[in-house]
């Protein structure tokens, strides 16, 4: 991704992400992440600081979600400047607290940057599962359309951001987004210590188990 991001920015690219078979994106891969270990680490650092490069990235950036969207790829979501939604029975959801982990500090401030107060509450705090029409409503998305129509709007709305002035557009994007820019890298090592620590306890409990 930021093998492409670098080659985008070079070509001074607008950006459209999106996903494949019905899955914007589960988020990491919980096979290192269970694993624990340096492997663990560097994914986890990897995905945090993504998430500021994103916000960060000078021309406009368009998520196009075209189903399912799970933690991590929640919080990739979030970091667009605009994101069309796919009608259907998909979930989004940020559920780390559901599968046992505390809500990173990154998760949280991607979170409070795009939902309503209520929806952010329940978002982190109890790993709800929002159907995409309540998505919508809560701030994950900014518009819906129909299966199979989410690139062609992505598309279109790419077309219509190409229209700004793109200096004023990443001066505007890094004075608003400045704070939470610099919060997210702060806190990048505070969350990789609780993985860390979160790993610790999880092997002292299969010990126990044995």
């Amino acid at each position: 991704i930021n093998a492409a991001l670098d080659r985008a920015e070079a070509d001074k690219a607008i950006v459209i992400m999106t996903g494949r078979e019905e899955v914007f994106s589960a988020g990491f891969d919980l096979k290192v992440m269970k694993a624990g270990g340096t492997r663990t680490v560097s994914m986890l650092q990897a995905g945090y600081s993504l998430s500021a490069r994103l916000l960060s990235y000078p021309y406009p950036l368009i998520a196009a979600c075209n189903g399912h969207v799970l933690a991590m790829g929640v919080f990739m979501m979030l970091a667009a400047d605009y994101v069309v939604g796919t009608r259907g029975d998909y979930k989004v959801s940020a559920n780390e607290v559901a599968i046992g982990l505390p809500l990173p500090r990154v998760a949280e401030e991607m979170l409070r940057h795009r939902l309503r107060p209520a929806d952010f509450q329940r978002a982190g705090i109890l790993a709800e599962y929002f159907p995409v029409e309540k998505a919508l409503q809560a701030g994950f998305f900014d518009e819906l359309v129909e299966p199979g129509e989410v690139m062609d709007r992505a598309t279109e709305v790419a077309a219509q951001l190409g229209q700004l002035d793109m200096w004023a557009h990443r001066a505007s994007k890094l004075r608003v987004r400045r704070e939470i820019i610099k919060r997210i890298r702060r806190k990048i090592p505070l969350d990789l210590k609780d993985a860390v620590l979160v790993g610790v306890r999880g092997a002292m409990a299969a010990r126990k188990k044995k």
